[in-house]
C-alpha cells in the first residue's frame, strides 16, 4: 500500500521567530496563526512505537478499577486488564491463525460492539491497517471501498457478510471462530505484537473522505497521527468532577471521529459506554436514556442529537460535556441546549478525516463563545489564504483554511491527483473551508468553498441561509443550494422540512431569510421536502440533493 506524501513532513511545525501576538495567535512574521494552548511533547518521530504501545504506556499501574468498555444496551463490560488481554490473544491469533502481517489492510463492516475496539487496537499492535466502513453501505459501495484501499482480509457481522466482495476472506466477529481469537491467549506465544517494531510513520488506518461530494477518496492515517492527537487530549483533559469518568460514544466507531474517541478513550484510562444497536435503534431518546443510566461524564453528539437532547424531559447530572463536530449547529440550538443544560460544556470542534483535530473548545470560557468551533488545538498551525491569489490572510479575514501539523494524514491511497491538489509545496493541507479567525483566536468555519453559490459575481455561503433557516420555528431542517440561471448564474433555493401540521408557505420562508440577508443572500425559491439527507456526522450530502433538484419541477425560476 502507498501513499503519495505532501513535499514537506505533515509533522513539520516552525518555530516562531517572535511577534506572535497572544490573543489571537497571529504571528506577523510568518503570517500564520499558532495554537494558545501549551505545546505537548511527543515522542521522538525515529522512535519505534505503535499506538496501542503508546496508549498502555499512559495508563496507571495498577490498571484503572473502572471498566475499559460497556455496552449501553445491556451493561456487559471489559475491564481493562481484560482488554489488554484480548488485544495480545487476538493479535497473537491474526498473525498465526490467519496469516495477517504488518502492513496489511483489514476491512472492518460491523456496528458498535465491544469486540470492536479489540480488533482496531490487535491490528494496530503488530502493524496492520484497520479500515472501519458504514455497515449500512451496499455491496457495490463496500467493494469500491475494498478495492481503494487494498484490503486483504474482511471482519463483518452475520448481518454485513453477504455485502463484502465474494473471494475476499471474511471473519465474523459474531462467530465462534472470533470468539475464539479472544481466548487464544497462549496460542501464539512467538508472536506477540510486543517483538513488532511498529514505526510511528507506518500507517495505522484507511478513512473513507468526501462522501458528502460523491466522490470517495482513502485517506492513511500514521501511528504518529494518532499519538499526536491522543497526547494533546490526554495533557489538557479536563478532570471529572464526579468521579469516574465514563464517555458515551455516540459517533460511529467507523466515522473519523468515532474511530478517533474509541482509541484516546483507552489513553485517557475512561470506560467508554458504546451506543450499540439495541440503543441507537431508539433514536436520541435512547441515547439521552443510556447517559442517564450510565452517569456519563462526557458523550459525543452530532447537531442534529445535540438539537434534540434540548427537547427531551431528562435528568442529567453526572454530564459534563457533550463533544459536537461534524456539522455547523445552529446558533438558535447552541442556546437553547445551554438554557437547558446550563451545567454541560457544550464543547464545539472541528476537524476533518484528513487533518485530524483542527479546532475544539476547552472549559467553559471557550464553550461561551457561541457560533465558533474553538481555538486552534495543540502543536497545530493554521494559515487562512485568499483561495484565489493564495495570498495569506490576517485577524477577522475570511480565506481558504490550511493546516499542518502531526496528526495530519500522510496522504491519500494510490491516488497522486488527489494528493496534489491537497498538499501545497510546503505540506500544508488544503482543508477546502472558508474560515476566520477572531482577535481572540476563535476559529469559525463559514462554509466549504466548492459549496458556494455563485450569484451575479457574489459569494452566497449555504451554511449561513441554513441557519437562519432554522430560527424559524416551523422549520424542522433545512438545506440551501444553488440552481442554474441564465441571468444571475446561480440563484439560492431552500429545501425546508417543515414542522408537522405546519401550514408555512414559500413566501413566508422567502420573506423570513430576505429580512436578515443582504439582498444578494435572498433566498429566490424553496422546495418542501420530507427530509435532508446527511452523514453519520450530520452533514448535509448535497451531492444527494444535487440530483434531487436537478429532477424536481422547480418552476418560476
Amino acid at each position: 500500500m502507498a501513499t503519495s506524501a505532501p513535499a514537506a513532513s505533515a509533522d513539520a511545525f516552525i518555530a516562531a521567530p517572535g511577534g506572535v501576538d497572544g490573543r489571537s495567535g497571529y504571528c506577523e512574521a510568518t503570517r500564520t496563526f499558532r495554537s494558545l494552548r501549551p505545546p505537548v511533547p511527543l515522542p521522538p518521530k525515529d522512535a519505534p512505537l505503535s499506538f496501542p504501545a503508546f496508549a498502555f504506556s499512559l495508563l496507571p499501574s495498577p490498571s484503572p478499577a473502572h471498566p475499559a468498555l460497556l455496552d449501553a444496551a445491556t451493561g456487559e463490560a471489559v475491564s481493562f486488564p481484560a482488554f489488554r488481554s484480548q488485544v495480545r490473544a487476538v493479535a497473537g491469533a491474526l498473525r498465526s491463525r490467519l496469516g495477517l502481517q504488518r502492513g496489511d489492510v483489514a476491512f472492518v463492516l460491523a456496528p458498535a460492539r465491544l469486540d470492536v475496539p479489540v480488533l482496531y487496537f490487535a491490528l494496530l499492535s503488530f502493524g496492520a491497517v484497520a479500515s472501519p466502513a458504514n455497515p449500512a453501505l451496499t455491496a457495490a459501495e463496500v467493494a469500491r471501498l475494498v478495492a481503494l484501499s487494498g484490503s486483504s482480509v474482511a471482519f463483518a457481522v452475520s448481518s454485513t457478510a453477504a455485502k463484502v466482495p465474494a473471494g475476499l476472506p471474511t471473519v465474523l466477529l459474531d462467530s465462534d471462530q472470533f470468539r475464539s481469537f479472544l481466548r487464544s491467549e497462549g496460542r501464539g506465544q512467538g508472536l506477540a505484537p510486543e517483538t513488532v517494531a511498529v514505526r510511528q510513520s507506518e500507517t495505522a488506518a484507511i478513512q473513507y473522505s468526501s462522501g458528502t461530494t460523491g466522490r470517495v477518496k482513502a485517506a492513511a492515517l500514521s501511528h504518529r497521527n494518532f499519538i499526536a492527537m491522543a497526547a494533546g487530549s490526554h495533557a489538557l483533559a479536563p478532570k471529572p468532577r464526579h468521579g469516574c469518568d465514563r464517555m458515551l460514544l455516540g459517533a460511529p466507531m467507523f466515522h473519523s471521529l468515532g474511530f478517533y474517541f474509541a482509541l484516546k478513550a483507552v489513553a485517557l484510562g475512561q470506560t467508554t459506554v458504546l451506543v450499540t444497536d439495541a440503543v441507537a435503534r431508539r433514536g436520541v431518546k435512547g441515547v439521552v436514556e443510556a447517559a442517564e443510566r450510565w452517569a456519563v461524564t462526557e458523550m459525543t453528539a452530532s447537531p442534529p442529537v445535540v438539537m434534540a437532547m434540548a427537547k427531551e424531559p431528562c435528568v442529567l447530572e453526572a454530564l459534563e460535556r457533550v463533544v459536537c463536530g461534524g456539522a455547523p449547529l445552529p446558533t438558535t440550538a447552541a442556546e437553547r441546549f445551554r438554557l437547558r443544560f446550563p451545567n454541560i460544556d457544550l464543547c464545539m470542534g472541528y476537524g476533518s478525516t484528513e487533518a485530524g483535530g483542527i479546532s475544539l473548545m476547552i472549559g467553559r470560557e471557550e464553550c461561551s463563545r457561541i457560533g465558533s468551533a474553538g481555538r486552534v488545538s495543540e502543536n497545530v498551525e493554521v494559515k487562512i489564504v485568499d483561495h484565489v491569489t493564495g495570498e495569506p490572510l490576517s485577524v477577522g479575514q475570511k480565506g481558504e483554511l490550511l493546516v499542518r501539523g502531526p496528526a495530519v494524514m500522510t496522504g491519500y491511497v494510490g491516488d497522486d491527483e488527489a494528493n496534489a491538489s491537497t498538499f501545497d509545496s510546503e505540506g500544508w493541507l488544503k482543508t477546502g473551508d472558508l474560515c476566520y479567525i477572531d482577535q481572540d483566536g476563535f476559529l469559525f468555519v463559514v462554509d466549504r468553498l466548492k459549496e458556494l453559490i455563485k450569484y451575479k459575481g457574489y459569494q452566497v455561503p449555504p451554511a449561513e441561509l441554513e441557519l437562519v433557516l432554522q430560527t424559524l420555528p416551523e422549520v424542522v431542517d433545512a438545506a440551501v443550494m444553488p440552481y442554474p440561471h441564465e441571468e444571475a448564474g446561480q440563484i439560492p433555493i431552500a429545501l425546508v422540512v417543515r414542522l408537522p401540521g405546519s401550514k408555512i408557505t414559500e413566501a413566508q420562508v422567502m420573506d423570513h431569510v430576505a429580512k436578515r440577508v443582504a439582498p444578494y443572500k435572498k433566498i429566490r425559491k424553496v422546495l418542501f421536502v420530507d427530509s435532508i439527507p446527511k452523514s453519520p456526522a450530520g452533514k448535509i450530502l448535497r451531492w444527494q440533493l444535487a440530483n434531487y433538484v436537478q429532477y424536481s419541477a422547480v418552476s418560476r425560476l
